[in-house]
């Protein structure tokens, strides 16, 4: 579905509750370091989220929108927001989403949440790698213009794209740079293919700040960087910065079994989001970039 685009935010909540709906108060939420994000009540009495920017950053609200919609289209998959619409509004822009109240874990959370992804990835499959645009990875660009190899894909789309970013702006010294050119010119020794079923639908930064206790105490996953890939790249996200419950890895492997040696392989997907954080926050990621590089040179 194409994504409903407004001219002022007025507009695009009389089109999403009605003509004459406006806002009866607002309630910031935390959490994020790239939008401003709240809960807006409108005068019907009912909660939308809201997600604003500036204005240059409409493209960003577009791409969400599109991994968001991508993502919600798959039975059985682990739930996500409904994109309501977006817009400009002078000089910002936004994104209106259904708002999910949050809630107490259900019994099976962790459980639930393994098997539904993996059935995300199961299902929801593509002969190609990449997706129908470029998109981004936080507010860093994400290439996705697309490859039949997945590893020429992660090889030139991830790690080259990121590699050159962090070598221009001068983030990695020359010896750093040679050192992650190694890894990728070893990269066919080091990573598989996708099998024979096609590349997987991926959330693709699917780190424990980007799913939330939703209704009925599910797991629902929130601001993708959505692109079909091999799905070892989103379960090893899932294990960056404090990881996830081992029953939501058995569960995983349970419903889709895994390949051998992903454990291995871990650390290698994750240079890719090292990378994308030393180019976003600075230095203090060099040495992570280069603890990695070092594992797989």
């Amino acid at each position: 579905m194409a994504l409903s685009w407004y001219g002022s935010l007025k507009e695009a909540l009389s089109a999403v509750d009605g003509p004459g709906s406006s806002v009866s108060g607002e309630r910031g939420v935390g959490g994020g370091c790239i939008n401003s994000c709240g809960v807006l009540t409108l005068s019907s009495g009912r909660k939308i989220f809201i997600k604003r920017n500036s204005a240059t950053a409409a493209d960003m609200f577009r791409q969400e929108a599109a991994g968001l919609e991508a993502l919600g289209a798959v039975s059985g998959a682990p739930p996500v927001p409904e994109v309501l619409g977006g817009g400009e509004d002078g000089r910002f822009s936004f994104l209106l989403l259904e708002y999910l109240e949050a809630g107490p874990r259900n019994r099976n959370f962790w459980e639930d949440f393994g098997s539904s992804l993996a059935v995300l990835h199961r299902e929801a499959r593509n002969s190609a790698c990449g997706f129908d645009g470029d998109n981004y990875i936080g507010s860093g660009p994400q290439p996705n213009r697309s490859m039949d190899n997945w590893i020429d894909f992660f090889r030139i789309r991830r790690i080259e794209f990121q590699l050159k970013i962090a070598a221009d702006h001068r983030r990695l010294d020359s010896s750093s740079v040679k050192l992650v050119q190694r890894v990728m010119d070893r990269m066919d020794t080091l990573l598989i293919p996708c099998d024979p079923g096609g590349a997987s639908l991926l959330h693709g930064d699917l780190w424990s700040g980007n799913f939330i206790v939703g209704p009925g105490g599910q797991a629902c996953i929130l601001d993708p960087a959505a692109y079909y890939g091999h799905r070892e790249a989103d379960l090893a996200m899932t294990r960056l910065f404090g990881g996830y419950e081992r029953s939501f890895y058995e569960a995983y492997d349970k419903t889709w079994p895994l390949e051998q040696g992903f454990t291995e392989r871990c650390d290698l997907y994750n240079l890719y989001h090292m990378l994308n954080h030393l180019n976003l926050f600075g230095g203090s990621y060099a040495g992570s970039v280069i603890s990695i590089a070092r594992q797989y040179s």
